[in-house]
């Protein structure tokens, strides 16, 4: 697997592409023109905020849905894309809250901008920034939300610190994420393509939320799980039929999961 700052440079790649091409539908979580990837995606066009341009079918989970998010709340979208999460939280936090969205590719915050002039929101904002250096200050959200987005993130730790640092005392996040369950073959964890694609980035179910609690949260809890399947297509290109064989008898399982955790109050 190729460094850290390869791999952001690969994802970032990736993720600029699908916003300058972002007319193809049915991709989901990095994939490139080959490949599909639209059983990570679930369909938000009845979610209230939805806006049909914002939505590159990039996500594996609605983190909204459980996010507890009220109005005049202060949220924070970790890797924002075009804005879809961003915009069904402005919905949820009114006119008296704010909103902001953090990513790391120009071309999504281009799109992202574009999308909130055609809505009008004065409370949103989009910055370009690093999930593992976050451009905010301390103790400014109430919620951080992400979507499919921490597996992608190279030192993951660094990832959770960062969002532990930027939630105020007793504030919470939500997120929806790939995890694994058993070891999936070496001749996924290797490529970079399924790096960009979620599965290999992803963290086994255990470790995952080890991380968050050694980082300090509290009261964590999955609130939904999903098993994804890997399109026959994708299993053609990394695997030969033996391998295929062994990974379909193997038992191992790729998930998404929404979860919530709890940075302690101030007397806690």
């Amino acid at each position: 697997m190729s460094s850290a700052e390869d791999l952001k440079k690969i994802v970032q790649d990736k993720y600029a592409d699908i916003a300058t091409q972002s007319e193809k539908k049915g991709c989901s979580c990095g994939c490139s023109k080959e490949t599909d990837y639209s059983s990570f995606n679930l369909d938000y066009s009845n979610v209230e905020g939805y806006l049909a341009d914002a939505d590159l079918n990039l996500g594996c989970g609605i983190p909204t849905e459980f996010a507890q998010i009220s109005e005049g709340n202060t949220v924070v979208d970790l890797g924002s894309g075009a804005g879809n999460d961003v915009f069904v939280a402005r919905r949820l936090v009114g006119e008296t809250g704010k909103v902001v969205g953090i990513d790391m590719t120009p071309e999504m915050l281009g799109k992202a901008e574009k999308n909130k002039q055609k809505l009008g929101y004065t409370n949103v904002d989009f910055k370009l920034g690093d999930i593992e250096n976050l451009p905010l200050e301390n103790n400014f959200a109430d919620v951080v939300i992400s979507n499919c987005v921490l597996n992608l993130v190279p030192d993951k730790n660094a990832a959770f610190q960062e969002i532990y640092r930027v939630l105020k005392p007793g504030a919470h996040f939500c997120v929806s994420d790939i995890i694994l369950e058993g070891n999936i073959p070496d001749e996924l964890k290797k490529s970079a393509e399924m790096y960009a694609g979620c599965v290999a980035g992803a963290l086994q179910k255990d470790e995952y939320l080890r991380i968050i609690k050694q980082n300090g949260f509290t009261a964590t809890e999955v609130k939904k799980s999903r098993e994804i399947v890997l399109p026959e297509d994708v299993l053609d290109t990394y695997l030969d039929e033996e391998a295929k064989r062994k990974f379909g008898k193997s038992g191992v399982g790729i998930f998404s999961i929404t979860v919530v955790a709890k940075k302690p109050g101030l007397n806690s």
